[in-house]
């Protein structure tokens, strides 16, 4: 995986002005939500300013995600019918507890796909309770659609029954299990939000503690927290050899005429080439 996960910024989907604004944020990766910044009364609009947003997908910088709603909420359905077109890269399913939810979702997507000629989408699962937390190493293993798992740790402890403070570590257990799992699946994983916009040196400690459990990025709620995660996360070294590869390998393969060639077994296009050099620039402007 040549993706750079270091950072998941949400964008509320039902606000025209930032998701024309996201178009130039430097995260990895821009998640326009549907589900906790968006009213019940907002859904409908949302989706329909998502689904425009994403006919300019070339505008953005970024990867483009979805965050649906949840799959206890039956929005599920209605969401995807209308964000699953032509320049989505994934989405963000919040509230994954078992592979039923999963499986659910699965076959929503493949019905999608066939019907409107688009590639597979990746899916990261955001695990956010108790049940998640024990199924993780399920829910990672999935499938191949999934490419990451989020931490959601404000909706699991409340799930515990835990208060929630900056000092907390009622989750601790639960954060740090989620990486182990997902690196036992072949995936990345990546932390909770920082919730306080005006504490960057909590962010910064924040950030460190997570990178020193496995995470590989962190999901975000304000652009002015970008360039403190982007500091603090960096690829490692087995994805500059793998990105390393990757070129090596495609630009061999297009010197041949050819286009998507395989490196390890795993179907490599231009997306992935794409990606490698982005990382590869990455690695060489730090």
């Amino acid at each position: 995986m040549t993706q750079l996960f270091r950072s998941l910024i949400f964008v509320p989907g039902n606000n025209s002005r930032f998701l024309e604004k996201a178009k130039k944020l430097h995260a990895d990766i821009v998640c326009f939500d549907l589900e906790d910044s968006v009213p019940n009364n907002e859904k409908t609009n949302a989706r329909k300013l998502i689904k425009s947003a994403l006919k300019s997908y070339k505008s953005y910088e970024s990867s483009i995600f979805v965050r649906t709603n949840s799959p206890a909420s039956e929005e599920i359905p209605s969401d995807l019918k209308e964000v699953v077109q032509k320049g989505i890269d994934g989405i963000v399913i919040p509230k994954v507890n078992n592979i039923r939810d999963m499986k659910k979702i699965e076959k929503i997507l493949s019905r999608l796909e066939k019907t409107r000629k688009l590639k597979p989408i990746q899916i990261i699962p955001s695990i956010e309770s108790a049940e998640g937390v024990v199924n993780m190493f399920s829910i990672a293993s999935f499938g191949k659609r999934v490419s990451a798992v989020v931490f959601g740790v404000f909706d699991l402890l409340n799930d515990l029954g835990v208060e929630y403070s900056k000092e907390s570590e009622g989750a601790k257990y639960s954060r740090a299990k989620i990486p182990v799992d997902a690196h036992a699946a072949g995936v990345v994983a990546i932390d909770a939000i920082w919730q306080d916009l005006k504490d960057s040196k909590g962010l910064e400690k924040d950030c460190k503690i997570g990178k020193s459990l496995g995470y590989s990025g962190k999901s975000i709620i304000h652009p002015d927290q970008i360039s403190v995660v982007h500091k603090l996360f960096h690829p490692n070294k087995s994805e500059i050899l793998w990105a390393r590869k990757i070129c090596k390998v495609y630009l061999e393969s297009t010197k041949k005429g050819k286009g998507a060639t395989t490196v390890d077994g795993k179907m490599i296009d231009e997306v992935h080439f794409k990606q490698a050099k982005a990382l590869l620039k990455l690695v060489k402007q730090s």
